[in-house]
Order: C-alpha cells, then sequence, then structure tokens
C-alpha cells in the first residue's frame, strides 16, 4: 500500500472537545481504551462519543483481557465498530466475537525474539493484527520494536504498525513495502497528557504521511 493510502488510527482519545479538534483531520479510525488501569481509560459518558458520531470515521473498542459479554454491551451501547484486544486473548475468544459479528483486530507486542508462527492460528478469526512493542504496559508504552522483523511475517491478514511512532518516522514509513501493512497507530508520541493530544503535531504527521 502506498503511503499517502495507508490507514490512520489515533488511539487513546479521552476528552470531547480533543475528539472534536481531531475529527478535523479525517482520521480513518479513532481508539477509545477500555482498561481500567490505563491512564488512558475512558468512562461511558455518551457526549464524549456522540462527538464521533456520524463523521464517519470508524470507532475502536480497545480492550484487555476482557469478558466477552462486557465487550458485546460495549459495542451496543456505543455504536463500536471495531474490537481491539490487546490483551492475552486466545484464538477461540478472538473466534467467538467474530461470530458475533464483530471486527477483531488483535493486538501482538513484538520483540526480537517474537515469534510470528504463532499468528497462524490466529489469522482465521482475525479481520487485522496490530504489531505494538513490548512494554510495561499492554500498550501505549512510548517505544519502538524493530521494523525489520517485519520481514517475518508472511500471513495475509492485514495490519496495523504501532510503537513510538512520531514525526521523525515519516520517512521511515514511507520506505516501508510490506504487502500487509494496513494502516499506523498513533498515540503517546503526540500527547500533551495521557488520553490529550497535541492536535497541531497529528495535523503535521497527516499532511506528511499524504503528501
Amino acid at each position: 500500500m502506498a503511503p499517502r493510502d495507508l490507514k490512520i488510527k489515533v488511539c487513546g482519545m479521552k476528552y470531547s472537545e480533543n475528539i472534536e479538534e481531531l475529527l478535523q483531520l479525517q482520521p480513518d479510525y479513532i481508539g477509545f481504551i477500555f482498561y481500567e488501569k490505563s491512564p488512558r481509560f475512558i468512562t461511558t459518558q455518551w457526549a464524549v462519543f456522540s462527538s464521533s458520531a456520524g463523521s464517519g470515521v470508524e470507532k475502536v473498542g480497545v480492550f484487555v483481557d476482557e469478558l466477552v459479554v462486557n465487550i458485546l454491551q460495549k459495542v451496543t451501547d456505543l455504536g463500536l465498530d471495531l474490537v481491539q484486544l490487546h490483551g492475552h486473548e486466545p484464538p477461540q475468544f478472538c473466534a467467538e466475537l467474530k461470530d458475533a459479528g464483530l471486527t477483531v483486530m488483535k493486538a501482538f507486542r513484538v520483540g526480537d525474539d517474537f515469534d510470528f508462527t504463532q499468528l497462524q492460528e490466529y489469522a482465521g478469526c482475525c479481520d487485522y493484527f496490530l504489531f505494538d512493542a513490548s512494554g510495561p504496559s499492554p500498550g501505549g508504552n512510548g517505544t519502538r520494536f524493530s521494523w525489520n522483523l517485519l520481514q517475518n511475517y508472511n500471513l495475509d491478514v492485514p495490519f496495523f504498525l504501532s510503537g513510538g511512532i512520531d514525526l521523525e518516522h515519516i520517512d521511515e514509513i514511507k520506505a516501508l513495502r510490506h504487502p500487509q501493512l494496513y494502516g499506523i497507530d498513533l498515540n503517546s508520541k503526540f500527547e500533551v497528557s495521557p488520553g490529550l493530544k497535541d492536535v497541531t503535531r497529528l495535523k503535521e504527521f497527516f499532511t506528511q504521511l499524504r503528501d
């Protein structure tokens, strides 16, 4: 996929006014984190989600080792378009959600010793993968993994690239030519504080990537 065609996902959004500013940039996806231990944890006030309703931007709910029934309830209550699983969810868990009609993205924390062959059992029950860097938290650690490791991934499931991506990485992203690279996931490197994004810097990233 050409760099200008890469999807852009901004994750960890938390505040209505900030979301409305972000929507002016027309991201492809907005991520909301439903993990209470995260500093970007969002409560389910409808006002936050109504600001993105009808925008054409897909709403992603991020869950970490959550119960299926709770995920389904959030999808129903908030009109989520996609579910991102960022914990230790097994393939059967992903299949249960997909069988319920949901679009499923499974995140994996990639380090130098990451075994990409383990993804084979997830291939039939996930619509997307997300490759993040290893770190102390399930996500939002602000660190990168070596993108050279992506050459070890050869399945047909498209993936989002995540983990410490900043403006300085634009040229590297444009140079990537993996056939399954589908989108870029932005979070902590564009924050003023957890959950509050610097929309000016995001706009610069959007412009440079889409140029």
